[in-house]
C-alpha cells in the first residue's frame, strides 16, 4: 500500500504566537508527521461580526465577547508569517500546508506552491471556494463534517467541473464535535464515501485519543489528519480535542505499525520469521512405549508429541497397522524407515 499521509494539524494552536507556531511545527516533525498545516484567513471576509461561537468554543475560550469575531481576529494568523513558517518547515523536511477561509486567503496560498489544498468542512457548500479552489490544478483533500452524501457529490461536481481531476481528489470523512464522542464516529461512513464517490478517503479526527486514526487506516484511509497542541489546557477552541505531542508520535508510529501489517501480498502461507517455530509448535507421531521388532502398532502405542519433525499426526490412520521393524525406545519419533 501507499504510504499514508499524516497531517498534524496546529490550526489556531498558535494562540497568535509566533514562537509557539514554530514549536508546533517541531513538534509534528519530531513525530514524523508528513504535513504541519495552520489556518489562513481574513476575520473580516470569514465571519459576520454578529456570529456566536460553537459550544465548544465557548467552554474553551473564555471571553467577555462570545462572539466567533472577536475570537478569529485573536487567532488570525498574519500574512508575514507565512514563507517564515514554511521556510522553517522546510529546514525540519516536514511539508507547511495552510487551510484557507475566504477566497483572497486561498489565492495568496496558491503563491507558496503547496504540495495540496485542503477544503474545511464548513466551505463544502459554498461554490464560490470550490470552483476557485479547483481552477489550480492541485491535488484536493476535502473534509466532510456535517455533511449529507448528496452534499459530497454536489461539491465533487462542482469540483469536477471547475478543473480538478477524481484522482487528485482525497474525501475524507469527519464529524465537526470537538472531541467527537464515540458514538458518533461513524467510521464504516468512510467507506460508503469510497464505494458512493469512487474516490480515495480518509480520516480527519477530533476524538479523544489516538485509536481511530490507526482503525480508519486498517479501513483503508489514505489521509490522515488530527489537531496538535503543545499542551491540551491551554486556552483556545482546538486545544481540548488536540494531540500532545508524545501523543501524536504514537498515533504515527501506530499507523506506520498498520501500513506494515497490511503490506503483504495476501497469500496465506507461513512467513519467513514463522518458518523456524513450524518445527517447535507442530507435532509428530511418537511411541508409548518401547516397541520391539515385529510389534504391531496399535492406536494406544501412539503418543501426538512435539517436536513436529516426524510423521505427521495427519497421516495417523496410514501407521497404525504398520510393523516395527528395528527396535524403538518410549517417546522416540516414529520414522517411515522404522515400519513395513
Amino acid at each position: 500500500m501507499n504510504k499514508v499521509l499524516i497531517i498534524a494539524e496546529a490550526g489556531v494552536n498558535h494562540n497568535g504566537d509566533f514562537e509557539l507556531a514554530k514549536k508546533l511545527i517541531k513538534a509534528a516533525a519530531d513525530a514524523n508527521a508528513d504535513v504541519v498545516k495552520f489556518q489562513t484567513y481574513k476575520t473580516e471576509k470569514m465571519v459576520s461580526v454578529h456570529a456566536k461561537k460553537a459550544q465548544y468554543q465557548s467552554k474553551n475560550y473564555n471571553e467577555e465577547d462570545n462572539t466567533q469575531y472577536s475570537m478569529l481576529k485573536k487567532l488570525e494568523m498574519p500574512i508575514d508569517w507565512h514563507h517564515k513558517l514554511q521556510e522553517y518547515a522546510t529546514e525540519l523536511n516536514i511539508s507547511f500546508l495552510s487551510t484557507a477561509f475566504d477566497l483572497d486567503s486561498l489565492d495568496f496560498l496558491n503563491t507558496l506552491h503547496p504540495r495540496c489544498f485542503k477544503i474545511p468542512s464548513g466551505e463544502i457548500t459554498n461554490r464560490p471556494y470550490l470552483e476557485r479552489i479547483a481552477s489550480y490544478n492541485k491535488p484536493i483533500i476535502l473534509s466532510t463534517g456535517m455533511s449529507s452524501l448528496n452534499e459530497i457529490n454536489s461539491a465533487l461536481a462542482v469540483l469536477y467541473a471547475h478543473g480538478a481531476s477524481k484522482e487528485d481528489v482525497t474525501v475524507l470523512h469527519c464529524n465537526t464535535e470537538y472531541p467527537t464522542p464515540m458514538k458518533d464516529v461513524n467510521l464504516k461512513a468512510m467507506l460508503t464515501i469510497q464505494n458512493s464517490c469512487k474516490v480515495k478517503v480518509g480520516y480527519s479526527d477530533h476524538t479523544l485519543g489516538i485509536e481511530i486514526p490507526i482503525a480508519a487506516v486498517a479501513l483503508g484511509a489514505t489521509v490522515i489528519e488530527k489537531h496538535l497542541t503543545l499542551n491540551r489546557s491551554m486556552e483556545g477552541p482546538d486545544h481540548a480535542a488536540s494531540l500532545e505531542p508524545d501523543e501524536l508520535s504514537k498515533m504515527v508510529e501506530g499507523i506506520r505499525n498498520i501500513e506494515l501489517a497490511l503490506s503483504g501480498n495476501g497469500d496465506k502461507a507461513p512467513s519467513p520469521s514463522e518458518q523456524k517455530n513450524i518445527v517447535l509448535a507442530r507435532k509428530s507421531l511418537h511411541v508409548n512405549r518401547d516397541m520391539k521388532i515385529g510389534d504391531v502398532i496399535k492406536s494406544t502405542d501412539i503418543l501426538v508429541m512435539r517436536p513436529g519433525d516426524g510423521i505427521s499426526p495427519m497421516e495417523i490412520s496410514d501407521v497404525i497397522g504398520k510393523k516395527i521393524i528395528k527396535p524403538i525406545e518410549q517417546h522416540s519419533k516414529l520414522k517411515w524407515e522404522d515400519l513395513s
